[in-house]
């Protein structure tokens, strides 16, 4: 079992260091003109946004399509900070992930 455990979260960390430059890529571009947050120097939703593409690509190996919302979060004070839209259909054009 430990072994099994073992190669999950080493084929986790590959499928991470394989898929996050073009995330961030993609991350970077749609952040391109937005309000930055003055606390982390970033647009507004960047490491939900990241986190959340990220997950996706590795759970399946693909990019999303259509309209998906991010989901609420909370900043590092517990500030609430709303969901809102993201069209990946226009974010991912162009990109395609790394074989």
């Amino acid at each position: 079992m430990t072994q099994s455990m073992n190669n999950y979260i080493t084929g986790s960390e590959v499928l991470k260091a394989r898929y996050i430059p073009v995330v961030t890529e993609m991350v970077e571009s749609w952040a391109e003109g937005k309000p930055l947050n003055p606390e982390s120097g970033k647009a507004n939703g960047y490491y939900r946004l990241t986190a959340w593409l990220l997950e996706y690509v590795m759970r399946h190996n693909s990019l999303p399509k259509g309209v998906h919302p991010m989901p609420e979060g909370r900043d590092r004070f517990g500030r609430t900070e709303p969901s809102f839209p993201v069209d990946f259909d226009s974010l991912t054009d162009g990109f395609v992930l790394p074989g």
